[in-house]
């Protein structure tokens, strides 16, 4: 049987919650098959329940497949255009300018799924404001699935993947073509570092932000997660720091010390105090 039994799914539940904090609702069991038969036919196993009782035993590569496997990757180049142009026109000005004697700026892309994100940000930075060219920059991008970290890694992109919102110029400035992919140029490549994180697990010691995006991750955790990673998010953030969130995502009703302000069509986040 390749469908998940009752107790297959509310085994899955928990797992999911316990690893990634990711909140499965009971009208997902779809979700469950669609996610999922694609790893039992890579496993050569029989069904859904085999993966479960491999996950049981421990089966270590069985867990980071199926995390993998449920865990939302959905991006794209300059994903929405409102935080974008936030980011162009309000964000990144200002905090060029608090940061102009230390001559050094930090963004982390908190839920940086294949990179795309970050690549963009950095591409802004290298063709929009030409006066960091000499500072030093930490892009760092962070994820809890091996698969999209590794392949925000390399930096190799499909036509259909390249299409997704990446205008022209940008395509012959930052890319070359090699065999059927898309490769981001070495030079931009050098700029931008990614690693594996999970944001619902305790935070390690880390180095303060002056920009976190933390876009549309929020809306797959409870509400108490919510509320840890948004105190977290705002303890590492610089006196001038940005959050940016997304579109249905706020810290209202879950953290204080954030001021909220209108930027075109969508809204950014300062730490107060600033």
């Amino acid at each position: 049987m390749t469908t998940a039994t009752t107790e297959d799914f509310h085994f899955l539940q928990q797992f999911l919650l316990d690893r990634s904090a990711i909140v499965l609702s009971e009208e997902k069991h779809y979700l469950v098959e669609t996610r999922l038969l694609p790893v039992v036919q890579r496993a050569g196993v029989g069904s859904i329940g085999e993966l479960v009782r491999a996950i049981r035993r421990g089966d270590r590569d069985v867990e980071v497949a199926v995390v993998d496997a449920m865990t939302t990757n959905e991006t794209s180049w300059f994903r929405d255009a409102a935080p974008f142009e936030a980011l162009r026109k309000i964000v990144l000005p200002e905090v060029i300018a608090a940061n102009v004697v230390r001559r050094k700026l930090s963004i982390w892309s908190a839920a940086c799924s294949t990179g795309q994100e970050l690549y963009s940000v950095a591409m802004i930075l290298d063709a929009e404001f030409s006066e960091v060219a000499s500072w030093k920059l930490d892009l760092h991008g962070t994820d809890l699935s091996t698969t999209v970290v590794d392949k925000a890694r390399s930096g190799h992109f499909t036509a259909l993947e390249i299409n997704r919102g990446l205008p022209a110029s940008h395509l012959v400035r930052y890319f070359r073509h090699e065999g059927g992919h898309y490769v981001i140029a070495d030079a931009l490549r050098s700029k931008v570092r990614f690693e594996l994180f999970n944001l619902a697990k305790p935070w390690p010691p880390m180095q303060d932000y002056d920009i976190i995006l933390l876009r549309n991750v929020l809306i797959y955790f409870d509400v108490a997660t919510k509320a840890k990673v948004l105190e977290e998010a705002k303890a590492h953030l610089r006196p001038s720091g940005y959050l940016l969130l997304g579109t249905a995502e706020s810290p209202r009703g879950l953290v204080e010390g954030f001021h909220s302000m209108p930027a075109g069509g969508t809204t950014i986040y300062r730490k107060e105090g600033a």
